[in-house]
């Protein structure tokens, strides 16, 4: 199993609607995927991970899904996905595309029907509808996108939805619901589709009677710690049938969870063998930029991934959270994605943001990128209220409509708006930034210093040098880390806020930052990561 292609695999997450726009209507699209497939390959990643681009009324861009073997006409058809599909594997890339058992659209044919058929309804089983207490909901959940996790129909009785009031929960005790989504993965792996992101993983059980909490009003997808919604061991039976049918399909398809689990030891029970293939590290995009923090959660995800023989899965951003450009400068105390973003010094961000990338690629496991992390794009804090689109900012509690910021459209070409992102110059979903034309694609391709490059340069590097799931660290002077990965790998990091002074270990390979001193004692500047060959 060593060999497994994701055990080491980087795979770059694609949110379509911000990725490239192929018929000018202001939102990216498959088509638009499929011409931009080449410069995925170019940069050097092994995989694709589509976010949802099913039929959807699009209440939370694409997580609220009515029909699961349907493309919405806003991305394309089912043979422009399949035609993505083929595209990717003629260029050597694999696919994993979204898949979001938690919950349902409202318009869902289950759902529609379950409202009109009316309370006793067998389709009402499908999901979580129960009666109130008086005018009050079943309990006392709160929605992670802010208020009640409860709604009331006309005929009195409430449903649950743990996400937005058009994001019914299914009810996973029921048989049927397995079912349906059993049929459903075949349909996509039929279609040739590598792989899985499971969406909200934790979350499909609840525990039986769904008893109140009694001590909480609100929370947040990131931290909501233990609670009868969340992490219920119930999943794990899920996933093992899961993993058979994955199991079924040749060419090692695979299943990755989004579960937010209160310990490292709880998300590593979702990559048991016989379960899901790899589980997100978010407790390390948590961890603040300091040495020994960073070195004890690197340690801590390491064992507790190894105690059941799976690899560690690191990411930095994602469509959920600040990106790292900003959230990296910030205090992330009781915040652990950087939720309220605020400006940060760009180029200070930036320098941190490559650092730190350098480091994540350095480490054994698997890697998730982010679009537009290797053009060093920085978050979007000023978007005006009436553009934003993240249903939490329209509720009077919840993740504050964080997300919007880091789902801006990518920059391509171009000196002004909307940068090569669609054919004739149509206005994006949300705005771009003017600062953006210097992150372009084009304006960053064959420059020896810019993002794109290094990014470019670190993956050949990673895929030609680092092997083997071994670290071994090294002493390192206050405010650094230092790291060997096998035989002939060192990484140097400077965390500290002065630069320091040191022997080179071997011939410099790639840097975060420009390097200073001499040949024979180089100068690191604080925020810097340095790769060797040893």
């Amino acid at each position: 199993m060593s060999d497994s292609w994701w055990r080491s695999a980087v795979i770059y997450q694609v949110y379509p609607r911000s990725f490239a726009d192929a018929n000018g209507d202001g939102v990216g699209d498959l088509p638009g995927i499929r011409s931009r497939l080449p410069y995925l390959r170019d940069l050097g990643v092994d995989a694709v991970w589509l976010s949802p681009f099913y039929l959807s009324p699009q209440a939370d861009a694409g997580y609220d899904v009515a029909d699961y073997r349907v493309v919405d006409p806003l991305f394309g058809t089912v043979d422009d996905a399949r035609g993505l599909v083929t595209d990717a594997h003629e260029l050597g890339l694999r696919v994993i595309v979204d898949l979001v058992p938690n919950h349902s659209s409202d318009q869902h044919e289950w759902f529609k029907q379950a409202l009109r058929e009316g309370p006793g309804s067998p389709l009402r089983e499908r999901y979580h509808f129960r009666d109130g207490r008086g005018d009050l909901p079943p309990n006392d959940w709160p929605s992670i996108f802010g208020g009640p996790a409860w709604t009331r129909v006309p005929d009195g009785q409430w449903y649950l939805h743990l996400f937005a009031p058009e994001q019914p929960d299914f009810n996973w005790d029921h048989p049927a619901v397995a079912d349906e989504f059993r049929t459903i993965l075949r349909f996509w792996l039929d279609l040739g589709v590598d792989g899985f992101r499971i969406d909200v993983a934790h979350g499909l059980v609840k525990e039986a009677g769904l008893p109140d909490l009694g001590h909480q009003t609100e929370w947040h997808l990131l931290d909501v710690g233990e609670s009868p919604c969340f992490d219920r061991d119930g999943v794990h039976e899920i996933y093992r049938s899961w993993r058979r049918i994955l199991d079924e399909y040749p060419g090692e398809r695979i299943a990755v969870a989004e579960a937010w689990a209160p310990t490292l030891d709880r998300v590593a029970d979702y990559v048991r063998p016989d379960e899901l293939h790899q589980a997100f590290n978010f407790s390390y995009l948590a961890t603040p930029w300091e040495p020994a923090a960073q070195r004890a959660m690197i340690d801590a995800s390491l064992a507790a991934m190894s105690r059941v023989g799976a690899p560690t899965t690191w990411t930095l951003s994602n469509h959920d959270v600040v990106r790292h450009t900003n959230r990296l400068m910030q205090d992330l105390s009781g915040d652990v994605a950087g939720r309220r973003s605020t400006e940060v010094d760009p180029v200070a961000g930036l320098r941190r943001a490559r650092a730190a990338s350098l480091l994540l690629l350095a480490l054994p496991g698997s890697a998730y990128l982010y679009q537009g992390e290797e053009l060093g794009l920085p978050e979007v804090v000023d978007l005006p209220p009436e553009v934003r689109q993240d249903p939490a900012f329209h509720r009077a509690t919840g993740q504050d409509g964080y997300r919007d910021g880091c789902r801006v459209p990518l920059p391509w070409s171009g000196s002004t708006a909307p940068y090569g992102f669609g054919p004739d110059g149509a206005p994006c979903w949300l705005p771009q930034p003017d600062s953006w034309a210097a992150l372009s694609v084009e304006a960053q391709d064959g420059d020896p210093g810019s993002t794109l490059t290094m990014y470019r340069d670190a993956l050949a590097l990673r895929r030609k040098l680092l092997t083997g799931d071994t670290l071994t660290w090294r002493d390192a002077p206050a405010g650094m880390l230092i790291l060997d990965r096998g035989p002939g790998f060192r990484c140097t990091v400077n965390m500290g806020a002065a630069p320091v002074r040191l022997t080179p270990p071997g011939e410099l390979l790639l840097a975060s930052g420009e390097i200073g001193g001499t040949p024979d004692e180089i100068e690191l500047p604080p925020d810097t990561t340095v790769w060797w060959q040893i």
